[in-house]
C-alpha cells in the first residue's frame, strides 16, 4: 500500500511540475494596441539590446529574441505596436512592446537587434527616431 501511495505522489508531483513549466512559458500580452493610444508619438533616441540579453526573460514574461521585432518602452502597455522611424533615412519598422526600459536619459526606446538593423546600421548604436503607436 505504501508503494502505491508513493507512486501516486510521484505522479502527482511530476504532473504539477509539468503544468507549472507549461504555464510559465505562456504569456497574456494583448495582440493589439490600446485604442486610446493609437496615434501617440514621441521623438528621441533609440538603441538596441546587447547580445547578452538573448533568451533572458523580459518584464512581460516573454523571452527576448534578437530575431523578433520587439522593443522596450518605459510606459507603453505590453503588446502595444509602435512604428519606429529613423529620422536620418526615413526607414521604419513596427515593433511590439514586451519589456521595460531604456533606463538611460534621452533614450525613448530599446529595439531588438533585428528591428534596429532594419532601419539603421548596427555600428551606429544609437539613432534619432520618432515613434508612433499603431493598430
Amino acid at each position: 500500500m505504501k508503494t502505491k501511495k508513493q507512486y501516486l505522489l510521484k505522479q502527482l508531483t511530476l504532473g504539477v511540475g509539468i503544468l507549472m513549466l507549461a504555464l510559465t512559458g505562456c504569456t497574456s500580452i494583448p495582440a493589439e494596441s490600446p485604442e486610446n493610444l493609437v496615434g501617440t508619438s514621441e521623438s528621441g533616441k533609440a538603441s538596441y539590446y546587447a547580445m547578452k540579453y538573448q533568451f533572458r526573460t523580459t518584464a512581460s514574461g516573454e523571452r527576448y529574441n534578437h530575431f523578433s521585432s520587439t522593443a522596450a518602452h518605459r510606459t507603453l502597455p505590453f503588446g502595444t505596436k509602435v512604428r519606429v522611424t529613423n529620422i536620418a533615412n526615413n526607414k521604419s519598422v513596427v515593433v511590439k512592446i514586451n519589456d521595460r526600459g531604456p533606463f538611460i536619459d534621452g533614450r525613448i526606446i530599446d529595439l531588438s537587434r533585428s528591428a534596429f538593423s532594419e532601419i539603421a546600421d548596427l555600428d551606429l548604436g544609437i539613432i534619432e527616431v520618432t515613434t508612433e503607436v499603431v493598430h
